[in-house]
């Protein structure tokens, strides 16, 4: 069966200042989500399922990637505020989506076979795409169900616009994730990759760190471990206007539980993305350069 992606793309983009998942950068006008759908499919995916606003489904439909849905097989699933579990109500003061955990839930109902997460607004490289395709095309035949996390060096996600949050991979010696530590306000300054620590004192990185950028893949058993994770999360956060359910944390959680084993798998491509709107000139230039290597078609799809 081949693999599923689920692309997350119903995210405010606060920092950026618009919807940045409809921005176009590529030489033709293509907006990033499009280079993965693009990459997933020569990578190997058969299915793509889009995670967004209901009030944003026809603009992905009818102007975002018209051309890419009669290459592909596109779904849309939502996610809204009060797609809750049984016996929870929404704050009326809540605004801010629930995060990437909630969203990925949204996809359950759709998604029957392995799948990837990606996020609609980040660049990850086509190797990526082949990288977690050929594991979750594999068959497993270990006690425990394998996910996987496709990680970056550090150095190759840096913003030149501003700081970043980095999940600082820890690996063991037989290649499988212990945890993902989260690392606030990192940037470059000068030959020096540095961030603030929660006591206000400086850390330091090398850049050959291994970082997480959201581009997992599970088995569908991990959707019933985010159901689970998510009703623990409500009992707890769900009077904070502002706690979100973050992926990362519930991979950690199925880890720590023993419910499955993470592989890590390592890339070299360097990922981009639009975090700040500064980022977006960068962007372009580094798409324009990679079609005019021959990476990429100059139009994506003819």
């Amino acid at each position: 069966m081949r693999p599923t992606l689920v692309i997350l793309a119903a995210g405010m983009g606060s920092r950026y200042g618009s919807l940045k998942q409809i921005d176009r950068f590529g030489p033709s006008g293509e907006t990033i989500v499009e280079y993965s759908i693009f990459d997933a499919l020569r990578a190997g995916f058969g299915k793509i399922v889009m995670v967004v606003r209901k009030g944003f489904a026809d603009d992905f439909r009818e102007i975002i990637l018209p051309k890419a849905i009669k290459k592909a097989d596109i779904s849309f699933v939502f996610q809204e505020l009060d797609s809750l579990p049984k016996g929870f109500k929404l704050s009326p003061e809540r605004v801010k989506p629930w995060g990437t955990g909630h969203a990925v839930m949204m996809a359950a109902e759709v998604v029957k076979a392995p799948f990837a997460v990606v996020n609609a607004d980040d660049f990850y490289g086509a190797s990526s795409y082949k990288i977690m395709a050929d594991f979750l095309s594999k068959k497993q035949s270990g006690m425990i169900e394998e996910y996987c996390l496709v990680d970056y060096q550090l150095s190759n996600t840096l913003s030149e616009s501003g700081t970043v949050s980095r999940g600082v991979c820890k690996v063991d010696p037989l290649g499988y994730l212990v945890d993902i530590k989260e690392h606030k306000k990192i940037f470059r300054l000068n030959d020096t990759i540095i961030s603030e620590s929660e006591g206000g004192m400086p850390l330091t990185f090398t850049g050959s760190e291994r970082v997480s950028m959201n581009l997992m893949g599970f088995l569908p058993s991990m959707f019933k471990s985010l159901n689970e994770q998510f009703v623990d999360f409500l009992k707890e956060n769900g009077s904070r206007n502002d706690a979100e359910f973050f992926l990362p944390y519930a991979m950690n959680e199925v880890i720590r539980s023993g419910k499955a084993k993470v592989r890590v798998l390592p890339t070299k491509e360097k990922w981009f993305g639009v975090t700040y709107r500064e980022d977006r000139t960068l962007v372009m230039e580094s798409l324009k350069s990679l079609a005019d290597q021959g990476v990429y078609p100059s139009a994506l799809w003819g």
